[in-house]
């Protein structure tokens, strides 16, 4: 990922009249054009998902896997061996530490999460035993900005949230390990380690060898919860490595500290795909365990149209350069209206990914939200501001996220011209009502 720095040059107050002028003439046609596009959320396109339609009829009557399992029937709680064997695959990591389950990482996420909290894992303590025990909650820490969806999780079983910022090399591990040091009750961090949501910054092998340390810096039951939603969603040729977490727990006995999520949602078909989960051994055994509870066993059908879809390592990459070919035009288009229309301006910065699904966009502080509005307003809706920060509160109101992937690239240039415009206008109208007596 390059970063793309606005110049902190302001213009003067006859510059900033014309511009706000200007912006507002655009505005109100933008306005009176009746547009309706829509970059909030990072969907796959259609053309993306019709990449696997051969899933449909891939099975031919035949249901049986590998190992002999029919697929149809019930059980198999760890999936398919050769659907595990697509796990470990995506996430780098043994099959035999990979757990396939249904459509959705993020499902598993959740369980993961709560089990921890409400039942324990392994020999762990549940952290809610002791978080009645101190008289307050336990604590994620969340890189921001970062997942929304990872602060829900939080949010929903009453875990406390603890913000730390991130660099373009992944969490500034020098806040995670103070905070860490300072907290005993932090029991877990949320991370997106390659291309990671929203900034598209892939973490440094010093961040990853630290964050596999941090376990033995934490208190018992402690997780790194490692979510690799874009490891394999590579924009550019020679794409950036991401050292391999796994290995490097492993030599310090970590691995069970260590949870790994990734899914084919954004690889096959979104609402069908498979979400894989790897960890030690215990506690993928606690987790199995769990699982029993709440389930016979996954869709193992859908698993084995997987595995026979993207069965090696060349199926996979082949399959993922196509997709390449489909999104890069979108983030070209984003990055060539955001040079073209904020670049040296000093109104904005932004990054620009080497992979991935999003944009993030830093306003000047306190104008994200007006942004979100005035976008809104000329027809194109946006990811609310502060929607990369807990409870939705980003305290300096100026990150937005852009999601190119899912309209059609005219849309996509279309929906960019309404945003810079917003971003031209909100900063000129404050910046006029900063200088004025």
């Amino acid at each position: 990922m390059t970063g793309s720095t606005a110049s902190p040059d302001q213009p003067d107050r006859a510059g900033l009249e014309r511009l706000r002028t200007e912006a507002e003439t655009r505005h109100a046609g933008f306005v009176e054009s009746g547009m309706a596009l829509d970059l909030t959320r990072g969907k796959p396109a259609t053309e993306q998902l019709d990449l696997a339609d051969a899933l449909d009829g891939i099975l031919d009557g035949d249901y049986r896997a590998e190992d002999g399992t029919d697929s149809r029937n019930y059980g198999g709680l760890l999936g398919l061996p050769e659907c595990r064997r697509l796990g470990g695959r995506i996430l780098g990591t043994d099959p035999e530490r990979v757990l396939a389950g249904g459509n959705s990482s993020l499902t598993l996420m959740y369980q993961l999460v709560e089990t921890a909290h409400l039942f324990g894992l392994g020999d762990a303590r549940p952290w809610r035993d002791e978080a009645a025990e101190a008289g307050r909650p336990v604590t994620f820490l969340c890189p921001v900005p970062g997942y929304d969806r990872h602060f829900t999780v939080c949010e929903s079983l009453g875990i406390a949230m603890r913000t730390v910022p991130v660099t373009d090399e992944g969490p500034d591990m020098d806040a995670v390990e103070a905070a860490v040091a300072e907290d005993p009750l932090i029991r877990g961090i949320w991370c997106v380690p390659k291309y990671s949501n929203p900034t598209g910054c892939v973490y440094s092998e010093e961040v990853v060898q630290r964050m596999a340390a941090l376990p033995g810096r934490a208190g018992p039951g402690f997780l790194v919860l490692w979510d690799n939603a874009y490891a394999v969603h590579d924009l550019r040729d020679d794409p950036p490595v991401l050292a391999d977490l796994m290995g490097a727990a492993d030599a310090l006995g970590h691995a069970d500290s260590i949870a790994m999520f990734a899914s084919t949602s954004k690889i096959t078909h979104a609402g069908s795909g498979v979400g894989f989960m790897a960890s030690g051994a215990e506690t993928l055994a606690a987790f199995q365990q769990r699982l029993g509870t709440l389930m016979i066993g996954p869709d193992k059908v859908n698993q084995l149209r997987h595995a026979r879809l993207l069965p090696d390592d060349e199926h996979l990459r082949a399959h993922m350069r196509r997709q390449a070919d489909l999104v890069r035009p979108r983030f070209d288009a984003v990055e060539e209206a955001l040079q073209q229309g904020l670049g040296n301006t000093g109104l904005a910065s932004w990054t620009r990914p080497d992979g991935g699904y999003f944009v993030s966009v830093d306003t000047r502080p306190g104008l994200a939200t007006e942004v979100v509005r005035l976008a809104s307003e000329a027809g194109v809706k946006l990811t609310p501001a502060g929607a990369t920060f807990p409870l939705g509160e980003d305290p300096e109101d100026r990150n937005i996220r852009l999601a190119p992937t899912f309209p059609p690239l005219e849309d996509v240039r279309r929906a960019m011209e309404v945003f810079i415009n917003a971003v031209q206008l909100a900063t000129a109208r404050r910046l006029l009502q900063e200088e004025s007596p």
